[in-house]
């Protein structure tokens, strides 16, 4: 079997390929790119696995003359570039010792030693230059089957690693056949590795939700993870009630993993998913319109379109009913309001008095579906 992804013929891989492949070492793809490639879904990043140590695939890209970074070089990690494109090579590694955070690793010489490693079977498959298929651990069925199945010992991957709980809930939303449902031993370990979650840094488990949440469909996986323990020890007090409802109100240009954290819920969610600043302040934003009970009018005028999709669409799942039928009328009504009166209507008024005024009337005038005119106000 060969991959016949449209990156295997991109100049930039193949000149990788054959600097990587000079001194007659072996050379694989791994992970993502053949994963994706493989079920016909486009990939970001490629990955590189190889016998060669570091220092050998600094030289080999130096005599290539391409351009190279030692990213993570203790850990057997080595970036080349090549135009704008950037490679991530890495020797084949064995773990020697983990602590459910980070592993001591040791170089290997053996493919299987270096897959076995590894969290998931579908993710242990490789591929040669020209697209042949390498399978060591048969992820291959699992992987035509959509089945997300942890390598060997599920246990025994999960304590190398906690944050692979999160990771098998992720895949199994992005890549999993929801008719085969969750795998059940991966299942049970996660649950019973749960306390380890306490252990990951808040922007790892921060990155993992994102994706969860940004998924087609989480609702299957999120239910699993509340059923079992796991989203309280992600977000205390959260649950995925209302989250089948959500995503079936969601066209497919509105999914936003902000709007289904929002109908998740869960106390202190900024810090507990290290949001940034501006993922806050969509996040505050939503929750506050939710609050005041405006209309998507009303919100789309004081917090934009984007906002006023979400808190509409979260409001409907959480209490089991429909969006306006006309929400996007009413959002552009509101996006392309303009507030009929300025500071110079006000002439007499200054500082406190001027700012407190303007937004009284801005308040009467948004709560009359921007009928009232300058004169009605004044």
């Amino acid at each position: 079997m060969k991959l016949t992804s449209d990156w295997l013929q991109n100049p930039d891989t193949i000149a990788v390929m054959k600097a990587l492949q000079a001194k007659n070492n072996q050379v694989f793809f791994v992970g993502g790119c053949v994963r994706n490639g493989l079920l016909g879904v486009s990939t970001a990043d490629i990955d590189i696995s190889t016998d060669a140590r570091p220092e050998q695939i600094i030289a080999l890209a130096k005599i290539a003359g391409l351009k190279f970074i030692p990213t993570g070089i203790d850990h057997g990690t080595v970036t080349v570039v090549v135009n704008s494109n950037s490679f991530e090579v890495t020797c084949f590694r064995k773990d020697i010792e983990t602590d459910g955070r980070h592993a001591v690793v040791a170089f290997a010489d053996d493919i299987y030693d270096d897959a076995k490693r590894r969290d998931f079977t579908m993710n242990a498959i490789y591929a040669l230059a020209d697209g042949t298929i390498v399978d060591p651990l048969n992820g291959l069925i699992d992987l035509k089957k959509r089945h997300v199945r942890f390598i060997e010992n599920a246990t025994n991957r999960i304590t190398e690693d906690y944050l692979r709980i999160l990771r098998f809930f992720r895949f199994t939303a992005q890549y999993g056949d929801p008719a085969l449902g969750i795998d059940a031993d991966g299942l049970a370990a996660c649950a019973a590795g749960v306390d380890g979650i306490s252990l990951l840094p808040k922007e790892r488990i921060g990155n993992e939700m994102r994706k969860i949440l940004g998924s087609k469909n989480p609702s299957l996986v999120l239910a699993a993870m509340d059923i079992s323990g796991i989203l309280a020890k992600v977000l205390t007090g959260a649950s995925a009630k209302y989250m089948a409802i959500l995503v079936h109100l969601e066209q497919a240009d509105q999914i936003n993993w902000l709007t289904r954290l929002v109908v998740l819920g869960g106390s202190n969610q900024t810090a507990a998913l290290r949001l940034t600043n501006a993922e806050a302040r969509e996040l505050r934003h939503t929750l506050k319109a939710i609050e005041l009970g405006y209309k998507p009018t009303a919100i789309a005028f004081e917090f934009g379109k984007n906002i006023a999709i979400s808190t509409s669409l979260a409001l409907a799942a959480l209490t089991e009913t429909k969006p306006p039928i006309n929400l996007e009328a009413q959002i552009t009504q509101g996006t392309s309001a303009i507030f009929p009166i300025t500071a110079k209507d006000l002439g007499g008024l200054h500082g406190k008095q001027l700012g407190e005024t303007l937004k009284k009337l801005q308040k009467l005038w948004v709560a009359s579906d921007f009928t009232l005119k300058k004169q009605d106000l004044l």
